[in-house]
């Protein structure tokens, strides 16, 4: 069976989005791409949410080759800036009605030197997590008035990462993949609390988490090998491809576990799904490990806590 017909049939496996509106952060490249490409496929209409209008537009139109007839469109988002996120979800409340699909994918990995965002955030930290939560918190209502799915997108690098609480900006010092494996942790914890709370709540919410696995996906360039000289970021990239290709699995085969959260009749809240092969590298979509870090409540209500402080966000 090819590639291709292997993705036919696993849409086909999944409950049709008609009627349904999703938003998917980092929707111009890699994991955010051909998950909306997998929901315009299912019939979602799909608004791709990502910093650089150029390459939006580009990424609409490869997704409307790929799916003729989509119902797709672009809406400038940086996650970098807490007003951006603001504006964005003021923007969707004057037009939408409701929203029913809510997918925070969009993630910055471990570039070399310490960066901040505009609000003075760690940039992992401030847009992999800080991003995303008040993005949620500001779309909670339009959510609720739909189907309330929100999937947050972590990582295998959560498994041996926690939460620096004592230095969550990492000023003191600066370590690239321990800011990536915090913020991935941030991102599973934020989801096993939003399930949590909107159990407890009552909240027209519905929380599922996924992570891709080894995805072959422009991450790695955009990190890590961005900022270093042309001999060193080549030996990254060419290195990382190497490894991708013989561990890992495609970006759209990443994606697979994103859109079984969303659309399998199987998925339920508060699981976290992953690729199922070895060390959930690759594979097809089931329920991941969720690691130790991850296990503890109070952890993950302390960093809700102190991320509605720093965003100004409450839900």
């Amino acid at each position: 069976m090819t590639a291709a017909m292997a993705a036919t049939d696993f849409l086909a496996s999944l409950e049709r989005q008609e009627g349904r509106v999703a938003v998917v952060t980092g929707a111009n490249s890699g994991l955010g791409f051909e998950t909306a490409c997998g929901l315009a496929a299912l019939g979602a209409h799909v608004i791709l949410a990502a910093r650089n209008e150029e390459r939006n537009a580009s990424a609409l139109q490869a997704l409307l080759k790929r799916v003729p007839g989509a119902k797709a469109e672009t809406a400038r988002l940086d996650l970098a800036s807490l007003e951006s996120v603001a504006a964005f979800a003021e923007g969707l409340h004057a037009r939408l009605p409701a929203l029913d699909i809510l997918v925070n994918n969009a993630g910055v990995m471990a570039p070399p030197l310490r960066q901040e965002t505009v609000d003075g955030f760690e940039i992992q930290f401030g847009v992999n997590h800080l991003g995303h939560f008040a993005l949620t918190g500001r779309l909670k209502s339009l959510l609720e008035a739909g189907r309330g799915i929100v999937i947050p997108v972590a990582s295998l690098a959560a498994v041996h990462a926690h939460i620096q609480f004592d230095d969550l900006q990492w000023r003191a010092r600066y370590s690239p993949f321990g800011a990536y494996r915090q913020s991935k942790l941030a991102n599973l914890l934020f989801g096993l609390e939003l399930a949590r709370r909107a159990k407890k709540e009552g909240w027209n919410l519905h929380a599922r988490i996924a992570h891709p696995g080894w995805a072959r996906t422009s991450l790695v360039s955009n990190g890590m090998a961005k900022g270093v000289s042309a001999l060193r970021a080549w030996i990254i990239d060419h290195g990382s491809a190497q490894a991708f290709r013989w561990f890992g699995q495609s970006a759209q085969a990443g994606a697979e576990p994103i859109l079984y959260a969303i659309a399998s009749r199987r998925a339920r809240d508060s699981v976290y799904y992953g690729p199922d092969g070895a060390g959930e590298r690759k594979g097809p979509p089931g329920c991941a490990i969720i690691p130790p870090s991850a296990h503890d409540p109070s952890v993950a209500r302390r960093l809700w806590e102190v991320s509605e402080r720093l965003t100004g966000v409450a839900f």
